[in-house]
């Protein structure tokens, strides 16, 4: 899942895991979860995630690539929130093709307005006092996605497997278009 911050790629990759069997991977909750209980990895992460910038690549690909493969081999995974620049891309296909059984075999870009995406984040975070979705965090996530993630639309593009979903509709409609996408593409059963 490609997309930026508010567009639904949590909503989206959840249900895409319950509807095929598949581990959901989202590098924001695992490090959320790593800076509350206060590991090594989250102490590192900690001041980044609370400026609304990206953590660095080498923490990042050190604690998703385990997760990554363990899923590939159990039937194969839905990311979310990785990669999120064109270093951690290249790294992560130059794992892959390192290792058997583990590809990626669509990205799913969810597009969404700037002015939704606001509004979607203001109200997670009345919902959920998340501490990234202030609203100097908020602007500055989505200026660091422009700049930093963006780049990855042409990247995916180039290797033939991008395939951008209107993410503005309402999360029934998308997760239907997504899991027609999947199924015309062959990925309904082996989603990797």
């Amino acid at each position: 899942m490609l997309a930026a911050p508010g567009a639904g790629k949590g909503t989206q990759a959840d249900r895409l895991a319950a509807r095929y069997g598949i581990e959901h991977i989202a590098s924001g909750e695992i490090l959320r979860a790593e800076v509350a209980a206060a590991t090594a990895v989250g102490e590192k992460a900690k001041d980044y995630l609370d400026r609304g910038d990206l953590v660095p690549d080498d923490l990042l690909l050190d604690i998703i690539a385990g997760r990554v493969l363990t899923a590939a081999l159990a039937g194969g995974y839905v990311l979310d929130g990785f990669p999120r620049t064109l270093a951690q891309a290249e790294a992560a296909h130059r794992l892959a093709v390192e290792l058997d059984g583990v590809t990626l075999q669509a990205v799913l870009h969810l597009e969404v307005g700037a002015d939704e995406l606001r509004s979607r984040l203001r109200a997670r975070a009345s919902r959920e006092g998340r501490p990234d979705d202030t609203e100097a965090t908020i602007e500055h996530r989505l200026e660091v996605f422009a700049s930093q993630t963006e780049p990855l639309l042409e990247y995916y593009r180039s290797r033939e497997i991008l395939h951008t979903i209107d993410g503005e509709r309402q999360p029934d409609e998308v997760t239907a278009e997504i899991v027609a996408l999947l199924d015309s593409l062959g990925l309904g059963l082996g989603l990797g």
